[in-house]
């Protein structure tokens, strides 16, 4: 690489802590402990979002990590409503009005883009309960829970409205004629007066957002369940604790790329034998989108006529992919993994393929690992309440020497993370490689690496000992 300018390490150390967040949950009788989060970017903009909220329970929490794709618009989207539309979907927060605590800050899109969302966030609450009637009803998902079928029902209704948002603005009542069936949402109330500057505001807003695209991991963590929901080719992964001490790494759930085969094939059932040559070409959807499963992107799922007589006039031929024959060919349905949690759960790592690129799921589980313990270690210590012996009281500060060997530079594990991602070499980090790499210019850094986004939550050990069943305890 070469850079004709170098930061220093100072200035690297804050180039990485710029977007950290760590949130210390207070309130007893929560599964979780705390939540560190940070983000990098390659891209300018940058195109990851993230979204972290906790129910009106005061109890359960949603995390999302959001990869945007072609711009940021999508991406930005579902952070500011997906999770809402998942808070309203579950049976115990119906009734609320105050569905959740937003954690995280959202983008502020126009005055009439706000109004648009608003609307639409209240047609979904108030069909919420029908639409999960409707999925209960389908026998493939009859063996899910309610928090499952939240998770499958704001996720395809969201991706169902960024559709119906663009086509509402981009072709007006004429949508009706082409969906494939009537409309979800009542349109009329925006046709039934010109407001040409808002429309035009609108259009151009929605038709952004549909023209991108993201791929989304959300985590529904609720006492000792965790669930995810996830949608392309971001990683959720378990760190827990065997054993014999060392450090195991669970990966919930798949991606959705041309190395999962199952998705594969999934992919080729859905369309005619004809088209195996073309579905996936260089390991792409019709040899240009990586992941096989995405919201937006609906020049891969709206009808080839739609994009020839409304979407070419304002974009040009390459909005149609060749081979486009027997769309939709993309889906924003996601995977449900559920994993119930144990005391040997220490933590949930979901981050973008940033990351994944980067570092495989053991090593982060064992970065994060480590970093407990250093962290830890930086602590004062505290001995646990009643009659400690001698020999205890050895052990906790043969623990906490050996926390301190591992010290950590950063106190926030997203971070910890992310340095690594890019410093890690095999004699350790490298902060000659950490700083050429922070010193790419803008044009140039996409080349060595994607925007990173990284969530990592702790679980509650003492709570999660008391949510066993008392045999177990014994």
């Amino acid at each position: 690489m070469l850079v004709s300018y170098h930061v220093s390490g100072i200035q690297a150390t804050s180039i990485l802590q710029a977007n950290e967040k760590i949130y210390e949950v207070m309130k007893p009788g929560s599964v979780l402990k705390s939540i560190d989060w940070n983000q990098l970017a390659s891209n300018n903009p940058l195109e990851d979002s993230l979204a972290i909220a906790k129910l009106c329970d005061n109890r359960s929490y949603l995390l999302g990590v959001f990869d945007g794709h072609g711009g940021p618009a999508c991406a930005r989207v579902l952070a500011k409503r997906l999770l809402s539309y998942i808070a309203a979907s579950l049976p115990s927060q119906h009734v609320s009005s105050l569905l959740l605590e937003q954690m995280t800050p959202t983008t502020e899109f126009r005055p009439e883009i706000e109004s648009l969302y608003a609307h639409e966030f209240n047609q979904y609450h108030a069909s919420v309960s029908h639409l999960r009637d409707t999925l209960s009803n389908d026998e493939s998902q009859c063996s899910m829970d309610s928090t499952e079928r939240a998770l499958l029902t704001a996720f395809e209704a969201m991706d169902q409205q960024l559709s119906e948002e663009a086509l509402a603005f981009l072709l007006g009542p004429e949508m009706s004629d082409i969906l494939q069936r009537v409309p979800r949402w009542d349109w009329k109330p925006w046709w039934a007066d010109a407001f040409p500057s808002r429309d035009k505001v609108l259009q151009l807003s929605t038709l952004s957002t549909a023209m991108s695209g993201a791929v989304a991991t959300v985590a529904h963590i609720s006492s000792n369940n965790l669930v995810i929901a996830n949608t392309g080719d971001c990683q959720a992964v378990l760190g827990y604790l065997s054993e014999d001490g060392t450090w195991g790494a669970l990966k919930l759930g798949k991606e959705h790329t041309s190395e999962n085969p199952s998705e594969v094939e999934r992919l080729y059932s859905e369309h005619p034998r004809s088209e195996r040559d073309t579905v996936l070409r260089m390991d792409r959807l019709l040899g240009q989108l990586m992941p096989l499963r995405a919201f937006g992107d609906f020049r891969f799922k709206w009808p080839r006529h739609v994009l020839e007589k409304w979407i070419i006039p304002v974009l040009g031929e390459s909005a149609l992919p060749q081979n486009y024959k027997t769309p939709p060919y993309l889906s924003a349905r996601p995977e449900i993994i559920k994993h119930s949690l144990s005391p040997r759960d220490k933590f949930v790592v979901i981050a973008s393929d940033g990351l994944w690129d980067l570092l495989s799921p053991t090593q982060v589980v064992r970065l994060v690992g480590e970093h407990m313990s250093g962290r830890v270690a930086l602590g004062p210590l505290t001995l646990p309440p009643g009659d400690v012996t001698l020999e205890e009281i050895n052990k906790m500060l043969q623990q906490r020497r050996e926390g301190l060997s591992k010290r950590p530079l950063d106190t926030n594990a997203a971070t910890h993370l992310i340095r690594h991602a890019l410093a890690s070499t095999e004699t350790g980090l490298d902060p000659d490689r950490l700083s050429e790499l922070l010193s790419l210019p803008d044009d140039v850094v996409r080349l060595f690496r994607d925007d990173i986004t990284i969530v990592v939550s702790y679980f509650d050990t003492d709570y999660l000992l008391k949510s066993l069943p008392q045999s177990n305890q014994e």
